[in-house]
């Protein structure tokens, strides 16, 4: 990659549009549902499949149903996205309550 190729991708990573939310990861084969926030809707699932690929990842049940079933039996939600307007009551409070919502919704567990 040319240097002016590697300034203009960064560049236009840096403008791009961040979209906070909600979102789950859902095992099909069990039905176990767990519900995290992410500030970055757009990158969240690659760091989430990425960290139960390695077997690190922090929930251990997830961890656990994710070493039993297998990537094929699991897939990805965003469930909310929040937008900046949302967000201007405190940004944390609102994520946090929102994360509490779902996972009463959902009977989900906590990411």
């Amino acid at each position: 990659m040319l240097n002016e190729d590697r300034k203009a991708a960064v560049a236009a990573y840096k403008e791009r549009k961040v979209v906070a939310g909600i979102y789950q990861v859902h095992c099909l084969a069990t039905g176990e549902r767990w519900v995290g926030q992410a500030p970055d809707l757009s990158t969240i699932r690659n760091r989430v499949w990425f960290t139960l690929r390695h077997g690190s990842h922090r929930q251990r049940s997830l961890q656990a149903a994710w070493n039993a079933q297998g990537e094929g039996a699991f897939s990805f939600e965003e469930i909310e996205r929040l937008d900046e307007k949302a967000l201007e009551a405190g940004r944390e409070r609102v994520m946090k309550a929102r994360l509490a919502h779902w996972r009463a919704e959902l009977g989900a567990e906590g990411l």
